[in-house]
């Protein structure tokens, strides 16, 4: 692992905050620094420019906290607290202290870890009702989601067939690490010749306008069962990731649901989704849009071994969760899932 820069390494240390937490855990996605402090969660954004999101400058990190700040409180208000400042302070930083910001950080109550969906659905501890209640939280966001001619376009054939091709060229380079050849080829393959096949489809989604402003990374992870349901996290860095067919959105929890081996709650959820909204057709893309959303985590799981800042022992761990996405992703197209 590469040293950590200078900024993560001072915000490891309990004297830099105003509450002096007793331990701070660090956690890092691709493009961010987590810092749980126990009753605050601060996120600070990683100086990357990965393609798909830049955040080179300050400004630029500014402007993207303030935007995780203002669409996560769509799904999750009572976490999402503040933008702070992290100032220079005798020679280290003090995060919400006074003077000219060096960095920026999203400030969140931290969730209660024992009630991410992800943690209770390994020990069985995720309920018919709980599925139930998700589902009908998304159809009320989902109803409520911003929609006009712009986020429309991103249901369109020719910007769905650009999506899906970026994902084939940008997972090129891991074929026979993360992702077998054969399975790349055959899920290239099946992905292509439904695109052909639909495209009325597609544009009958567009016109009756299934095309919303979304959460973009709807997973078990980014769901807590807590005082109140909170769906976090959601993606901010580019809004092209967040535009999207609702079916697609629920494609992916479906998907995750698959992955943690509960089809019976993947089909409870998809089937409270369509009772409650209406939307009889979101189960012709179902299939697709789960194929699609298992390659996309097999995908960042594959960058996340590029990261010279991620541990080794991580990144073992890291390869396989990728490798058995992208097998998730071929069961759809083999019709074993």
């Amino acid at each position: 692992m590469g040293a950590l820069p200078l900024i993560a390494r001072m915000l490891r240390q309990p004297q830099v905050y105003q509450h002096r937490p007793a331990k701070i855990d660090l956690i890092q996605t691709q493009m961010s620094f987590v810092f749980l402090t126990g009753d605050y969660v601060y996120k600070v954004k990683k100086s990357v420019d990965l393609g798909y999101l830049d955040y080179t400058t300050l400004d630029k990190r500014r402007f993207f906290c303030h935007q995780e700040l203002e669409l996560n409180r769509r799904l999750c208000p009572e976490a999402y607290l503040a933008v702070v400042p992290i100032v220079a302070d005798n020679g280290g930083v003090a995060v919400e202290g006074e003077g000219e910001a060096i960095e920026y950080a999203v400030k969140m109550r931290q969730l209660p870890l024992d009630r991410m969906m992800d943690v209770l659905l390994p020990r069985g501890q995720v309920t018919q009702q709980m599925i139930a209640d998700v589902a009908g939280k998304l159809v009320r966001f989902h109803r409520e989601a911003r929609s006009d001619s712009e986020i429309s376009s991103f249901g369109r054939l020719d910007t769905i067939e650009r999506n899906t091709a970026e994902n084939f060229s940008q997972t090129e380079k891991y074929r026979g690490l993360t992702v077998s050849a054969g399975a790349y080829d055959a899920i290239r393959d099946y992905t292509q010749d439904f695109l052909r096949s639909n495209g009325k489809l597609f544009e009958k989604r567009v016109s009756e306008g299934r095309i919303r402003d979304c959460h973009g990374d709807l997973h078990a992870a980014h769901i807590c069962f807590t005082d109140s349901l909170c769906i976090y996290d959601c993606i901010e860095f580019n809004d092209r990731f967040r535009y999207s067919d609702v079916a697609s959105e629920i494609a992916f929890l479906a998907m995750d649901l698959d992955r943690y081996g509960r089809a019976d709650l993947s089909q409870h959820m998809v089937g409270t989704y369509i009772e409650l909204s209406q939307d009889a057709d979101m189960l012709k893309l179902l299939n697709f849009y789960k194929c699609y959303r298992a390659y996309v985590r097999g995908k960042v799981g594959s960058f996340k071994l590029d990261d010279p800042y991620v541990p080794e022992r991580e990144k073992s761990e890291t390869l396989e969760v990728a490798r058995r996405y992208f097998e998730l992703a071929e069961s759809y197209v083999r019709g074993t899932a």
